[in-house]
């Protein structure tokens, strides 16, 4: 009965979301998609039309591009919103019975949904390129569910620390802003010097960016880098477990502190 009562409430709230986020403003929900189609546009005006980007593995650079963006987005945007979760919802908080462990589900859940209408589009433009589909694109719900579950279990930790340290959102701006350079957007491995590889492998996105790929162009399913893979879900347990403690030990002072 509770896990019921959980799942509805999330539906819920996640819902509420979605129509709350942009309330007041003359397009609302319509926002979470302009916002990251300009970004594109502009991304794809200064390296297509600018730069003169030449075409990456015989891919248009479009195509590749935006399988590497589109799963940033959704991970930037979840991480920004769930660490801000908790405080935002300091009412509900103090209220003894409310499951609060949810509230980084919400958002994150949230930004899936837009991201879902992303990876959509992403689709029919690789067909309108006269790209055939194949089985492994299969891999998309496997790819969508390790970043979900990555992005959960690093927005709990950051969710609990900008409650007791506001410096938390400063911190993780500067780190999107490496990070995105760190992972293979505008770049594949082959760009970067042989004994740099690993290191930048250490990034658990450079797999969920790479397995998009893989997954449209490939046909590299996951189970043929298990390495990478072991690496990647080991990264997202010690997450968990670490957002795990957190909450345990630090649950009880939540309202003291809001």
């Amino acid at each position: 009965m509770k896990k019921l009562f959980s799942k509805q409430l999330l539906f819920k709230m996640v819902s509420k979301d979605l129509l709350d986020k942009y309330m007041g403003s003359y397009l609302g929900i319509l926002w979470s998609f302009i916002h990251p189609i300009m970004t594109v546009l502009v991304y794809w005006f200064i390296f297509q039309v600018g730069f003169k980007s030449v075409p990456i593995d015989n891919l248009p650079f479009i195509l590749w591009f935006l399988a590497g963006i589109i799963p940033w987005f959704y991970f930037s945007d979840a991480l920004n919103s769930s660490t801000y979760s908790i405080v935002e919802n300091s009412f509900l908080v103090k209220k003894v019975v409310f499951p609060v462990h949810i509230l980084p589900f919400v958002k994150v859940f949230s930004a899936f949904v837009i991201h879902l209408f992303f990876v959509s589009v992403l689709i029919i433009i690789f067909v309108s390129y006269g790209y055939d589909i194949n089985l492994s694109i299969i891999q998309l719900l496997y790819y969508c569910f390790a970043l979900t579950v990555f992005t959960l279990a690093l927005g709990r930790i950051t969710s609990i620390l900008y409650i007791f340290l506001k410096d938390t959102t400063q911190i993780i701006t500067m780190a999107l802003q490496f990070l995105f350079w760190l992972t293979p957007i505008f770049w594949n491995l082959l760009m970067v010097p042989e004994k740099y590889h690993t290191l930048f492998k250490l990034n658990p996105l450079y797999y969920i960016v790479e397995g998009f790929r893989d997954a449209f162009f490939y046909e590299v399913w996951f189970w043929q880098k298990p390495r990478m893979t072991l690496y990647f879900w080991l990264c997202t347990f010690l997450l968990y477990y670490i957002g795990q403690k957190l909450y345990k030990r630090l649950r009880p002072h939540f309202a003291d502190v809001l």
